[in-house]
């Protein structure tokens, strides 16, 4: 392959976007970034901070004071903000109910796109989110947007948060699901939609290995 090779995975919230990606960037030996754990950092960031998300001076004070980082270790991606890990901590529910709000907001996305393309300009690298495809990287070699039955979605995610001890009801995870897809369907900045060179994955039947097979063939089709 050529150098600087960008992959860009979008879709839906809970659509296995993250898990497809890493798996991509440990086989091809490329640099995965979460975009989604951008914005959940920065998020964490507004709700331990109190910030009043309508108030654009404070929001501006406080993308100026947020600092992320990727690093990698045991293959698995990690994200520091400010230099503290916080990995575990982005993926709780009080994050994962406000997220899609504070990703609405221009400044923010904003200073994340700018973030986002300076880390692909010089690297391979695969990254998942929204608008990878559309808006960050409309150019990547190969794009492709994710879907899946939103009661799979579900239940993929509250058997995830389950196992992490989170005190919640598969209903409560299907109507933040819900909820998340309107906002991240109807935003005015950078909307999920599916870019028109972006092939679709529907992995609502499809197993991790079947949906990493699936993706290779797309790239092992950009050399020929």
């Amino acid at each position: 392959m050529s150098k600087n090779i960008v992959i860009a995975i979008d879709g839906y919230s809970s659509c296995g976007k993250s898990t497809l990606a890493k798996a991509l960037a440990k086989k091809l030996h490329y640099i995965y970034i979460d975009s989604g754990a951008m914005y959940r950092a920065v998020t964490l960031y507004f709700l331990r901070n109190r910030i009043n998300l309508q108030d654009a001076q404070a929001v501006k004070e406080a993308l100026d004071a947020v600092h992320l980082e990727f690093h990698s270790r045991d293959y698995q991606t990690h994200i520091t903000l400010n230099e503290e890990e916080v990995s575990d901590e982005i993926r709780h529910m009080p994050v994962s109910e406000l997220v899609s709000e504070v990703s609405a907001i221009k400044a923010v996305r904003t200073e994340m796109v700018k973030q986002q393309q300076r880390m692909g300009r010089s690297k391979n690298i695969v990254m998942d989110g929204r608008d990878i495809g559309t808006t960050v990287f409309p150019n990547a070699q190969l794009k492709i947007f994710m879907t899946a039955d939103p009661k799979i979605r579900a239940e993929r995610r509250f058997k995830e948060l389950e196992a992490k001890g989170e005190n919640i009801t598969l209903e409560e995870v299907f109507e933040n699901i819900a909820h998340r897809d309107y906002q991240d369907t109807t935003r005015l900045e950078s909307p999920l939609i599916r870019a028109e060179d972006a092939v679709i994955l529907d992995n609502t039947n499809l197993t991790e290995e079947q949906q990493l097979a699936f993706a290779l063939d797309k790239i092992t089709k950009l050399n020929q």
